[in-house]
């Protein structure tokens, strides 16, 4: 799992997903086109990581670009690659000073070369920061990291002396040490804007008991208050993996 030097302060979530949903939505609203509210999303994305630092988080996902997003018109999908491309580099200056370690989960080789250079320029100059986590997901699925789990599971099981008893023996931890996650800190909460309440494949091993926030802004209407008032929101939740409250807290 990765770890941060820091420990995260007492009511803080360590790890937070975002699903950045409304951008298309936002756009219409202002009789832009959908661009310009992907546009403005992504500014906002670049601000929530100050946000969450200055919160004292030391993980946030962001969900950029889903395994089902190719299914969009293909000169979205076009502007969303070249956005990329374009960003990345000019936020990098700022996420090295700042002690961003920028990271990816999913699978971007099907990227525009572009794209792909940009973000393994990004992870490969941030590498070795330790402020905080900034994990984008791109080409990200989480059936998809589910099916990947369960075929490196069956090659660990092939290798293993006696397969049988190992399969037997499998926990829930070992599993996760296959998925693309496997040195990630687990989410703690899971924020969803835009107004839909669904994860739409987003995080789904770590889903299992973080807590949901559900907002009915558009992502690029966003703002640190509002992060401020999902994390307050956290905060005041018990949480008990499955226990009771007494247990809990013992």
């Amino acid at each position: 799992m990765s770890s941060s030097k820091q420990a995260t302060k007492p009511g803080i979530p360590n790890h937070v997903g975002i699903v950045m949903d409304g951008n298309g939505r936002w756009a219409k609203s202002q009789g832009k086109v959908r661009l310009e509210g992907h546009k403005k999303g992504a500014d906002v994305a670049r601000q929530v990581v100050r946000w969450a630092q200055k919160l004292g988080i030391r993980h946030i996902s962001l969900y950029a670009f889903s395994t089902e997003n190719w299914d969009r018109p293909k000169l979205e999908v076009r502007a969303l690659m070249g956005l990329l491309a374009m960003m990345l580099p000019k936020t990098l200056p700022e996420m090295k000073e700042n002690g961003v370690r920028f990271r990816v989960l999913g699978d971007i080789s099907p990227l525009p070369a572009k794209a792909r250079k940009a973000v393994e320029q990004a992870c490969a100059e941030t590498c070795d920061n330790s402020a905080i986590d900034l994990i984008l997901c791109l080409n990200y699925g989480g059936q998809q990291e589910i099916v990947a789990g369960v075929q490196q599971t069956v090659k660990w099981l092939e290798s293993q002396s006696d397969s049988e008893k190992a399969l037997a023996e499998l926990t829930p931890e070992t599993f996760r040490s296959m998925l693309w996650r496997h040195d990630m800190a687990p989410v703690d909460l899971l924020i969803r804007t835009g107004g839909e309440c669904r994860i739409s494949n987003f995080h789904l091993w770590d889903a299992a008991y973080a807590e949901l926030y559900f907002s009915d802004l558009f992502w690029p209407d966003f703002t640190e208050n509002d992060l401020q008032i999902a994390v307050e929101d956290y905060a005041a939740r018990e949480r008990r993996f499955g226990k009771t409250s007494e247990q809990v807290c013992r």
